[in-house]
């Protein structure tokens, strides 16, 4: 390499206005990149760019058309955030099989005749609940056409008093969603809305604060078990009081004989069949793990809560 300095021709100063002599590269004063001349300014310190930056200034904000100026379009969702994608059967299928063998039976309680479902094994394991969660997300985005994940289109999750209570706000936090409870008379404060509805002995009323649910918010009813469909049909109607879109109900059970959903004036699902009046069944079983127990099954009671989600 030559010692010689090349000619101012050959390479003139550097683009600082200071540059009047041939280039050293360790004297030179710092180019235009870094100190412009006055009649082209510094575009940091002019104002941020409404497409590219918050109010703040600071970038990451919301890029309004990311197809010009060569910038790269934003990445599509991923399918399973697509409305409508197809949920994954087999996932769904074996977590409704592992809650269905978490749950317990008690024959003849409260009274005589009546088999009741016991939810709460599948809240004492953590792999049950994490199940439970997923399963009913899945459930909800495949039958009321929208996504899994926080960018689903349910607005607010509206789960009954008390075992609502249980599953409804992880549920919410899962879909992106508020929650809010329907309680008995008397619970919460403020303004509230009200509805009456009829039980099998005598009346009961639901209530919820006026301002829980905004106008036109797409609302999902949650709880544990439907049977004569009074108390969900009570919070559907308190839910239009408010202005709020139900887009239907899920349950985890439902009591086929009892006909409940036919007072439901919303679509109405359910996560495992319930029991049907009449089925001779050994005591402790419901219709669907009947079904279940015919097949070769390696974990079943208590080992289901022993499995990962």
């Amino acid at each position: 390499m030559s010692g010689q300095p090349v000619s101012f021709d050959q390479h003139p100063p550097h683009g600082h206005p200071a540059n009047t002599d041939l280039s050293t590269q360790s004297t030179d004063k710092p180019s235009t990149a870094s100190h412009p001349p006055s009649t082209k300014p510094d575009p940091t310190e002019t104002q941020p760019h409404p497409k590219f930056h918050g109010p703040d200034g600071k970038t990451g904000g919301a890029i309004e058309d990311a197809t010009q100026g060569g910038l790269a379009a934003a990445p599509a969702a991923s399918p399973a955030q697509q409305p409508g994608a197809q949920i994954n059967g087999p996932e769904l299928a074996r977590l409704k099989a592992m809650l269905r063998r978490g749950l317990r039976q008690f024959p003849d309680w409260p009274e005589k005749g009546i088999l009741f479902e016991d939810i709460m094994p599948l809240f004492a394991s953590h792999a049950l609940h994490s199940s439970l969660t997923r399963a009913m997300e899945m459930q909800i985005a495949h039958v009321f056409n929208t996504t899994t994940g926080e960018k689903s289109d349910v607005d607010v999750v509206v789960g009954l008093e008390s075992r609502g209570f249980l599953f409804g706000p992880q549920l919410a936090l899962r879909l992106g969603a508020g929650f809010v409870p329907v309680r008995k008379k008397g619970k919460l404060p403020g303004e509230v809305a009200t509805e009456t509805f009829k039980k099998e002995y005598g009346e009961d009323v639901f209530q919820m604060q006026s301002d829980a649910i905004q106008k036109g918010q797409k609302v999902v009813i949650v709880d544990d078990i439907i049977a004569t469909g009074g108390s969900a049909a009570a919070a559907g109607n308190l839910v239009r009081k408010l202005g709020g879109n139900l887009l239907g109900y899920v349950f985890i059970m439902e009591l086929d004989f009892l006909k409940g959903r036919e007072k439901l004036d919303a679509p109405v699902h359910t996560l495992l069949t319930g029991q049907e009046k009449g089925l001779d069944l050994p005591l402790g079983q419901t219709k669907e793990s009947a079904e279940e127990a015919a097949k070769p099954v390696k974990d079943a009671g208590g080992a289901a809560s022993q499995q990962q989600p």
